[in-house]
């Protein structure tokens, strides 16, 4: 999906895929983090699309099934995400799929809960536990845990259960890869980081965004979309007045891609 999007922007007409597959999968973002997270920021360089989920499916079968309906743009607007803000809402899903019992969404939910609870304790944290049986091809359980900021800045810790891991761990390792994505108080987490690059060497103008350390897949995506485009971008260290040194801004002049059928 993220490989067909800036180029379904930029095509003639409304575009439609099916795409086929594994849904909740390791080494790769959960749907939920694409419809929850990647979708609503993606959006405000004036992407225009909507994911339709029809089936999930987990490893090893696949047999996903997402559709994705694109709508063109003449050009995509630059971002400025620099404020945080303050966190104001945490909430969630812990799923079970197939045959497996839905105490493993409970155990998930309950440990996640009392992981965020040690650092978080002035919000309400609604995660829900849910039993997909009828929507998933295959077995699977898992968690997505999402915290959005005053400013709107969204983030988003998950895990896949495994066998022999216990569900609690499951639970805990999605609560600490949220926590961890929020202390250093960037506007974004560090799976979003990568899948924005390609928008903004696009985008008609300057775009920024506040993040922590940047990861090597980011590092990677710039180095592409500079050859690809002749876009520049710049990392610096950014100023933080909570005094992280882990905070850096991302900058880059979009080469203002426009769609010549528009």
């Amino acid at each position: 999906m993220q490989i067909s999007l800036p180029c379904a922007v930029f095509a003639q007409g409304p575009s439609e895929l099916c795409l086929k597959g594994g849904t909740n999968a390791e080494m790769a973002p959960q749907i939920d983090y694409t419809m929850k997270v990647f979708k609503p920021i993606v959006e405000r360089f004036g992407v225009q699309f909507d994911c339709d989920l029809r089936m999930r499916g987990y490893y090893p079968k696949g047999g996903g099934e997402v559709v994705l309906k694109v709508n063109p743009v003449k050009e995509l607007s630059p971002i400025n995400m620099t404020e945080r803000g303050n966190i104001t809402k945490i909430y969630g899903r812990a799923f079970v799929a197939g045959v497996l019992p839905f105490k493993l969404a409970k155990d998930m939910s309950t440990a996640a809960v009392r992981t965020i609870r040690k650092e978080i304790k002035d919000l309400y944290i609604n995660i829900q536990s849910l039993q997909e049986k009828d929507k998933a091809c295959g077995n699977g359980n898992g968690i997505i845990i999402i915290a959005e900021s005053s400013t709107g800045c969204i983030f988003a810790g998950s895990s896949l259960g495994k066998k022999g891991v216990y569900a609690d761990k499951v639970g805990i390792e999605a609560a600490e890869m949220l926590l961890r994505n929020i202390r250093h108080n960037g506007c974004v987490d560090e799976f979003l980081q990568d899948q924005l690059i390609i928008f903004m060497a696009l985008a008609n103008g300057t775009s920024r965004m506040r993040t922590g350390p940047v990861t090597l897949h980011t590092q990677t995506a710039i180095h592409v979309a500079e050859q690809l485009t002749n876009a520049k971008f710049v990392i610096r260290k950014a100023e933080d007045e909570h005094g992280n040194n882990d905070t850096y801004i991302i900058e880059c002049q979009g080469v203002g891609a426009t769609n010549p059928s528009l």
